[in-house]
C-alpha cells in the first residue's frame, strides 16, 4: 500500500523511454491531422519547466530546491503531457481503461461495508503510513492507509479510499464514473457506475456530485450537435433562459449559496487563498511565479499558498507564462475534441475528461493527483488519434457516416499505388 504515488510516474516515464527507442529506430510519430496538438503538449511541459526555474532563480530557493521542484515537475506537469503524448501513439483501446474503471468500481463495492463497519464500530481511522514515504518526496498524506476520516469542519465520516484526502476521491472517482459509462458490457457498465456513484456520496465531495449529475447529459448534448433536433432544442432553451432568466438566476445563487454554506470554514478557508494568490501574483512575480508554493498563515488553516486552485496555483507558482501555457494546449484540446467527438467514440470519452478535469480544476491542483488522473490524459491522447474503429456507425449521424466514405475513398486509391 502507498505504492501508487510511485507508480503512475515510472510507469509513464518507461513508455516515454520505449517510444523515443522506437522513434529512434525509425518509428516517427504517426501523422495525423492533431499531430501538432501533441507538439503543442510537449511544448507546454517544457514551458512550465523554464518557468519553475525563473521563478527560483528570481526569489534565490536555491539549487536544492531547484532540483527538488524540478522532481515534482516531472510527477506533476511533465506526467500529464507525457500521458497525452502516450495516448495519441501507443495502440492503446478506451475500451481497455473502460472495463478497468469498472473494475474499480467493484472494488469499491467489496470494501464500502468494511469501511462502514470500521467506523460504526469505532476502530482506528488511520491505520499506517507507507514506507515507500521515503522515496516519494510528497507529504504523509499521499502514503497513509487509512479506513475513514472525521471531517473537521463537521464531525460528519468520510471516506477517500485510495485518495490523498476525501475530495479527490471524488474527482477520480468521476473521471471512473463517465469511462463505465462508455462501457459496452451492460453488468459490467451498471457495476461500474454504481461502485463509482458510491465513492462519490461517501467522500462527500460537493463538486464531485455536481460534476456525476452535469458531465455524463453535457457530453451527450456536446457529441451530437450537428443533428438539428439538439440545435433546435438547444434553442429553444436558451430562448427559455432569456425569458426566465431572473428566477432561474435567483435559484442559481440560492442553490450556490447553500452548497458554500454546506462546509463555510472550508469555502471561507478556498476564498482567502485565493484571494491571498492573486494578490502575491499580481504584486510580487507576474510573470514568472514564485518557483514554489509557500505556507500559509493561520488564516487558511496553513495551507500552503497556491493550492485548492490549479488556476490560481498556476499563476502564484508559474505566473502569466506558465499559466498561458498550460491554458492553450488545454482549450484547444477540447476544442478540437468537441469537432471530433461528433463521430468519434473514443473523443466523446475524452472529451468528457476534459470537461471533468476542467470542472475540478476550480478546486484542486490538478498536477498534484497526476498520479491517479493519468488514465483520463491517455485517453485524451487516445481520443486526438483518429481511428476508423471508433467512429459512431449510428445511421442518423450524418458527420460519422461522411467520415466512412471517406476513410473508404482514401482505401481504395491507396491500394492502386501500392500494387504499381
Amino acid at each position: 500500500m502507498g505504492a501508487l504515488y510511485l507508480l503512475a510516474p515510472v510507469l509513464g516515464w518507461a513508455l516515454l523511454a520505449l517510444l523515443i527507442l522506437r522513434w529512434s529506430a525509425a518509428q516517427p510519430l504517426p501523422q495525423q491531422n492533431s499531430t501538432w496538438l501533441i507538439y503543442l503538449w510537449i511544448g507546454s511541459a517544457m514551458m512550465l519547466q523554464l518557468c519553475l526555474i525563473i521563478g527560483h532563480v528570481d526569489f534565490n530557493l536555491g539549487l536544492a530546491k531547484l532540483i527538488k521542484s524540478t522532481v515534482g515537475w516531472a510527477k506533476g506537469w511533465a506526467l500529464l503531457s507525457i500521458f497525452v503524448v502516450l495516448g495519441f501513439c501507443l495502440n492503446v483501446r478506451y475500451q481497455l481503461i473502460c472495463r478497468a474503471a469498472c473494475v474499480i468500481g467493484l472494488i469499491a463495492l467489496l470494501l464500502t461495508p468494511l469501511l462502514v463497519f470500521a467506523y460504526a464500530t469505532g476502530l482506528p481511522g488511520h491505520l499506517y503510513v507507507s514506507p515507500l514515504k521515503i522515496l516519494g518526496g510528497a507529504g504523509a498524506e499521499y502514503f497513509t492507509v487509512i479506513l475513514y476520516e472525521i471531517d473537521p469542519f463537521n464531525g460528519a465520516p468520510r471516506w477517500r479510499f485510495f485518495a490523498p484526502w476525501a475530495p479527490a476521491v471524488g474527482f477520480v472517482a468521476n473521471l471512473y464514473f463517465l469511462c463505465a459509462w462508455f462501457e459496452k458490457d451492460f453488468k459490467w457498465r451498471l457495476v461500474g457506475l454504481l461502485g463509482n456513484a458510491l465513492m462519490i456520496l461517501m467522500a462527500a465531495s460537493r463538486m464531485g456530485m455536481l460534476v456525476m449529475l452535469i458531465v455524463p447529459l453535457g457530453v451527450w448534448a456536446l457529441s451530437r450537435l450537428t443533428r438539428p433536433w439538439i440545435i433546435i432544442s438547444a434553442a429553444c432553451c436558451v430562448l427559455g433562459l432569456v425569458l426566465l432568466f431572473e428566477p432561474v438566476s435567483q435559484q442559481l445563487m440560492t442553490l450556490l449559496g447553500d452548497i458554500k454554506a454546506a462546509r463555510a470554514d472550508s469555502t471561507r478557508v478556498r476564498e482567502a487563498l485565493a484571494n491571498i494568490a492573486l494578490y502575491r501574483w499580481q504584486a510580487e512575480a507576474f510573470w514568472f511565479g514564485h518557483g514554489a508554493v509557500e505556507t500559509g498563515t493561520h488564516l487558511v488553516e496553513f495551507m500552503p499558498i497556491g493550492s485548492h486552485h490549479n488556476w490560481y496555483g498556476l499563476l502564484f507558482v508559474k505566473g502569466m507564462v506558465g499559466f498561458l501555457g498550460f491554458l492553450i494546449p488545454f482549450l484547444v484540446t477540447a476544442c478540437v475534441l468537441l469537432v471530433k467527438a461528433q463521430y468519434q467514440v473514443s473523443s466523446r470519452l475524452a472529451l468528457s475528461m476534459c470537461l471533468i478535469l476542467g470542472f475540478f480544476s476550480l478546486s484542486e491542483n490538478i498536477e498534484a493527483l497526476a498520479y491517479l488522473t493519468w488514465p483520463a490524459w491517455l485517453l485524451i491522447g487516445i481520443g486526438l488519434r483518429s481511428s476508423i474503429q471508433d467512429i459512431d456507425t449510428n445511421n442518423s449521424n450524418l458527420l460519422a457516416q461522411f467520415r466512412l466514405l471517406s476513410e473508404r475513398l482514401n482505401t481504395q486509391t491507396e491500394r492502386p499505388v501500392e500494387a504499381n
